[in-house]
């Protein structure tokens, strides 16, 4: 799996689109598109929702995506080992469970 700018420009070939119409309809312009395609430049998370709905896939999908591309790249960037990965799937978990409410037990 590539990066999530190589994973625009390849949903967005499968429509058939350059990058003007893309960027048209996504109202970002083609400069930007390039530099988003090429990894230069990042995608706007504000604007993920409307990504998964032109390209017609799970919003969800293409959320996880944005993000594990994004802390892979940082975590590349400082040269962290591969133990990060499990560290931040922990972390995450802890995250869940510590903001799920309990329910009221009766007796």
């Amino acid at each position: 799996m590539g990066s999530f700018g190589k994973f625009i420009k390849t949903e967005r070939e499968k429509k058939g689109w350059s990058q003007t119409e893309f960027g048209a309809l996504i109202k970002i312009n083609t400069p930007a598109i390039s530099g988003i395609e090429n990894d230069r430049k990042s995608f706007s998370v504000a604007k993920l929702e409307l990504l998964a709905k032109l390209f017609k896939l799970d919003y969800n999908t293409v959320k996880d995506f944005y993000f594990a591309d994004k802390f892979a790249k940082e975590a590349y960037q400082y040269n962290c080992t591969e133990k990060v990965h499990a560290l931040a799937e922990n972390q995450s978990k802890y995250l869940r469970n510590k903001n799920v409410k309990q329910g009221k037990i009766k007796f």
